[in-house]
């Protein structure tokens, strides 16, 4: 049964308010985990503190105490959300890493984080254990999961052999205290840990689910990461604090995905936008394969639906008028929660008419989790929707179309950049957070996204990709120097589509172009990630401007290139 938002007020900390919805909703069912055909596991509230309490007691035991840090290196798996409640039970902070990431980045965030604890997994930690060279950070306690009996784990510790005796002491935190530090982008450059609070976290949860409130019963699927923003405050802590149901998938393979909604009757489901896409396509070459006559049939049934769910959306009316496209789906899928990059309108469009709503959002790692989420009422699919309760936005500068930066202020920005006053005074200005995103407020409050003013792409995937974290990749080049780019940074353009990295570089005076120099950089580029290799590159003719202490003025070489040269002139890698 549906229930209002919660109210968050009395809990100062994380820890507190996941410890008191495992007491109040002891009996509902918290965690599926399933994989492929088979469930490894089903978890009660009470089970799943149950089985948070060793770990907990492990860390003690191990001298982790208020304030340490603890990393946690998964893949989506119920042992993901043990671990982190373990964490905030005994007063400490999370660092979720990106398990996707190689070794090294690993072991660069690690460090930097400071992390006392690891807790990873086996085949992770196995490609960890091999990498790390003596003079590297080693967090002081690891505890590795699912590691065959007798594996050697290299000093750290197996998960199996935790015991919750003595047991652990629950250790309290404020409000204002450090949750946790959520790194925003790779190690090749300048790692950002954004720092947030417990107040961060209870205030977004709080107005999100003033929106899109949980209750008991609903059955939230979790297949993106959860160290995903999204997926932490969607995927865990929303959950768990209205008392719902998380089921988590082992394996992403189309089909059991696909039988993942009708088996467990799926709510919420949160996607990027390249899966939505997909969907669709999929969808589009089942429904063009039907006979003409039931195509027919289905395309003014998708009208009548479009029409009568102009307004706002009619699940029980929308269920009746296309019920194999819903029972394909479960038949009580509420909405997809999509953000994190670009969502093509149509696309929101098309699930619409379906009566599959998209809660399309736009938010930041520096702001918690979302800043607008599109409240679908009315549905607007070109917009990224309009401020969560409790949310400011600016738009800095505005030229005669209204377009210009977009600043937020709100009680769910981070603290700040770990370890990096200077990047944290240039991304705040008056306590408003500058996203160095372009876009635009109509008059029914909606946010448009234009465009970017920062040196940054954004996946179909959702990653962030920062230019400047790949330039080590080619370090060693036979160039004078070179630096990466955003096309869309260089020559500026109001999109958000078709997004792409080019390099340019400078030869030494009089040095002629290297037979060699373009074979290896596109060796290099096949190296690195597809969503991280560059689409081109440009030869550029003069020193580049730097700073008193030698690092590249990006902006200001970008305002030459663009005042030089133009895309035409990027030749293809």
């Amino acid at each position: 049964m549906k229930t209002a938002a919660p109210d968050l007020t009395p809990y100062r900390s994380l820890g507190e308010a996941l410890r008191s919805s495992t007491s109040k909703w002891a009996d509902h069912l918290a965690l599926i985990e399933a994989d492929r055909e088979r469930e490894n596991c089903r978890l009660s509230y009470r089970d799943f503190s149950q089985a948070a309490l060793p770990i907990a007691a492990a860390l003690q035991a191990a001298g982790f105490v208020s304030g340490n840090r603890a990393s946690i290196l998964m893949s989506n798996q119920s042992k993901w959300l043990i671990a982190a409640y373990a964490v905030f039970y005994s007063g400490g902070v999370l660092v979720p890493l990106d398990y996707k990431l190689g070794p090294s980045e690993h072991l660069a965030l690690l460090a930097h984080a400071k992390a006392k604890v690891l807790i990873v997994e086996y085949p992770i930690w196995r490609a960890l254990a091999k990498a790390i060279k003596p003079e590297d950070f080693r967090p002081e306690t690891i505890l590795v999961s699912e590691a065959p009996p007798e594996a050697d784990l290299s000093g750290a510790r197996r998960w199996e052999d935790c015991q919750a005796d003595p047991a652990p002491e629950f250790v309290s935190r404020d409000r204002s205290d450090l949750a946790c530090i959520v790194y925003s982008s790779g190690t090749g450059g300048r790692p950002k840990g954004c720092m947030l609070t417990h107040d961060n976290y209870l205030k977004q949860c709080q107005s999100l689910m003033t929106w899109y409130p949980f209750w008991p019963g609903l059955r939230y699927l979790s297949i993106l990461p959860t160290n995903h923003a999204i997926d932490f405050m969607v995927g865990f802590i929303g959950p768990f604090i209205c008392g719902a149901t998380v089921i988590h998938l082992r394996t992403l393979r189309p089909e059991f995905l696909k039988a993942a909604f009708p088996r467990y009757r799926i709510n919420y489901v949160s996607v990027v936008p390249m899966v939505l896409k997909a969907m669709e396509t999929g969808m589009k070459a089942k429904f063009a394969e039907l006979p003409p006559f039931r195509r027919w049939v289905l395309d003014r049934l998708i009208g009548i639906n479009r029409l009568l769910t102009a307004g706002k959306p009619r699940p029980a009316l929308s269920r009746r008028l296309l019920p194999q496209i819903h029972q394909a789906l479960g038949g009580e899928l509420v909405a997809f929660i999509t953000g994190g990059a670009f969502a093509d309108p149509k696309t929101l469009q098309f699930f619409y008419d379906l009566g599959l709503p998209v809660a399309n959002g736009y938010g930041l790692t520096e702001a918690g989790t979302a800043v607008t989420v599109n409240d679908l009422d009315p549905f607007r699919p070109d917009t990224v929707g309009k401020p969560l309760p409790g949310v400011e936005i600016r738009v800095l500068d505005p030229d005669a179309e209204g377009v210009g930066e977009i600043a937020v202020r709100s009680e769910t920005l981070m603290r700040g950049y770990l370890d990096e006053p200077e990047l944290t005074a240039e991304t705040f200005k008056d306590g408003w957070l500058l996203t160095g995103d372009l876009g635009r407020m109509d008059a029914g409050g909606h946010l448009h996204l234009l465009g970017r003013l920062k040196n940054m792409v954004v996946t179909e995937g959702g990653k962030n990709i920062y230019p400047e974290d790949i330039e080590n990749a080619f370090s060693g080049l036979e160039v004078k120097e070179l630096c990466i780019f955003a096309a869309n940074f260089v020559w500026k353009r109001r999109s958000l589509t078709g997004e792409q990295l080019i390099m340019a570089f400078h030869l030494e005076a009089g040095a002629s172009l290297p037979s060699d120099l373009l074979e290896e950089l596109r060796r290099r580029n096949r190296r690195l990630p597809d969503f991280k290799r560059l689409s081109g590159y440009l030869m550029w003719p003069e020193d580049f401007p730097r700073t008193a202490s030698l690092k590249i003025k990006r902006q200001v070489l970008a305002d030459a290139i663009a005042a030089r040269m133009g895309p035409e002139d990027v030749r293809s890698l």
